[in-house]
């Protein structure tokens, strides 16, 4: 397909303004938000298991958010499950929680309705501890019978219940091995090797992998809060088909709490971007009015709200030529005015990936800038377009990702 070449870009000044007064129609905005979700929707984990099983638990171990705590930003979408999308507003993953089991008859059919069209990764969450999970296990048996070709994760949580009084983790952590070794508490060692067995009965053909986690709060005297965290993430990089931990942590290593909340809301900012970018007819001013409530949110995090100094040397610090030759540029046949000033003809829209490209870029280089300037340390121009510039390749492989592939 042929696009046009004749691309018109906002200056400078046009973006600091609107940065500083958006004029934007939130309604519309929302409404977009939600129209590019469709183009790009979010792939679901589903969480099966019994209340206080550990779900909420492993949420925030993988999200690093507090707020990820069921009946608070979860969604009520059938009668037994509600979803918690992360992050809220331009979400890279959907947490699905099946609410009740083992308190009332389960049927699992209206929440394979829900997901059957999404991708999927089943994660069965059962406290070690507690034997009943008869329930979990028919649920388990319902869905792999229907899908047998979607993978599942077993999480055997509250490992410290079946340690001997006063003892902390075995480490290293040591619940890969086959068999478990003499250094496990042998009543866990015996639970797990049950659990197992029965995951081995499982139907269907795609993989089950089994992983056991302490995940507990720095109160709780452990040596370790997020015991069996990395387990986890390489039970899931086995399993899934799609890159969950790249959605959620930019570096797996990295320990700066701000980035770290940054990383998540650049992407799910960039695949929104992706999913407008793929519609036939985009308004010119979506893309632009997105990436102004990523920055935002941005500020939000690192607490720097987004002042005429801070804009201006931002915007003048990454300079109009990068801009330029990193296309920084919007473009949409059917154009409506939620950004003064840029409403312009501008010729064919760009593709998805063009789109996700350019907004994670911007992120990238305002999570830079906002990081250096929250430590007060200086930033250079060169420092930060070399940023940008390897984020804008980077970004360029989002507008491919569905989660599904």
């Amino acid at each position: 397909m042929t696009r046009s070449t004749s691309w018109s870009l906002p200056s400078l000044g046009a973006l600091r303004e609107a940065l500083l007064r958006p004029g934007v129609d939130d309604e519309r905005l929302t409404a977009a938000l939600a129209q590019a979700r469709e183009q790009q929707p979010p792939p679901v984990v589903w969480l099966l298991g019994k209340a206080q099983s550990g779900k909420t638990s492993v949420i925030r171990a993988l999200t690093g958010s507090p707020r990820a705590t069921i009946g608070n930003g979860f969604q009520a979408c059938t009668r037994t499950a509600s979803f918690y999308d992360f992050p809220e507003q331009a979400p890279v993953v959907r947490f699905l929680d099946t609410r009740g089991l083992g308190e009332v008859t389960y049927d699992a059919g209206e929440d394979l309705a829900f997901c059957e069209s999404q991708s999927h990764l089943v994660m069965a969450v059962m406290k070690i501890a507690d034997p009943d999970q008869g329930a979990v296990l028919d649920a388990l048996e319902t869905v792999r019978r229907r899908h047998p070709e979607w993978p599942v994760v077993l999480v055997h949580t509250s490992l410290h219940e079946l340690y001997p009084p006063g003892s902390d983790h075995v480490m290293p952590w040591p619940f890969e091995a086959e068999p478990l070794p003499e250094t496990v508490p042998s009543d866990l060692r015996r639970a797990l090797a049950e659990r197992r067995e029965l995951a081995k009965a499982l139907p269907g053909h795609a993989p089950v992998v089994s992983v056991a986690v302490d995940l507990t709060l720095e109160e709780d005297g452990f040596a370790m809060a997020d015991y069996g965290l990395e387990g986890l993430w390489r039970a899931i990089e086995e399993t899934a088909t799609f890159e969950l931990r790249a959605r959620l942590q930019q570096d797996p290593g990295l320990r700066d709490l701000f980035s770290r909340a940054a990383h998540p809301q650049i992407t799910g900012y960039s695949l929104a971007a992706a999913g407008a970018g793929a519609l036939p007819l985009i308004d010119a001013a979506l893309l632009p009015a997105l990436q102004v409530r990523m920055l935002h949110a941005l500020g939000r995090i690192y607490q720097q709200p987004w002042d005429m100094r801070r804009s201006s040397e931002f915007f003048g610090l990454l300079g109009v030529g990068v801009l330029a030759g990193y296309g920084l540029r919007w473009a949409g046949r059917s154009l409506v005015k939620m950004v003064p000033g840029w409403g312009q003809t501008l010729g064919a829209a760009w593709g998805a990936s063009s789109a996700a490209a350019v907004t994670y870029a911007l992120g990238k280089a305002a999570d830079f800038y906002l990081a250096r300037t929250a430590d007060g340390m200086p930033v250079e121009a060169e420092a930060i377009r070399r940023l940008y510039r390897e984020a804008f390749e980077q970004g360029l492989h989002l507008g491919h990702d569905r989660g599904s592939e």
